[in-house]
């Protein structure tokens, strides 16, 4: 078995396509992210609240006029486990595939 570590922090479905979504950009909106990931506002904020305690995701607020905005971003330290929690998965599935015996045909 390999020594690989999977990031407890996100290893709820939610949790992972939210800091995933948000590898791909430098900041997001609270709605983009909500529509993008089909996920309700109060769905959304606790899992950026708990992504955001981990250090995984910086939130921000702040006005657009005079409407309140929210946006969010993966912190550096947050794409770093994020690649390690993909690099742990592709290990295990590694490890996965090297354990099955081959067939002959």
């Amino acid at each position: 078995m390999s020594e690989a570590q999977l990031d407890p922090a996100v290893q709820h479905p939610t949790k992972l396509a939210v800091v995933a979504f948000l590898s791909g950009c430098a900041e997001a909106d609270f709605k983009t992210v909500r529509d993008r990931l089909e996920l309700t506002d109060s769905a959304l904020s606790r899992t950026l609240s708990g992504l955001e305690e981990s250090g995984h995701v910086k939130v921000r607020k702040g006005f657009v006029g005079k409407r309140p905005r929210t946006w969010v971003s993966l912190t550096a330290d947050g794409r770093r486990r994020l690649a390690a929690h993909l690099a742990a998965l592709q290990q295990i599935a590694a490890d996965a595939l090297a354990a099955v015996p081959e067939t002959t045909a």
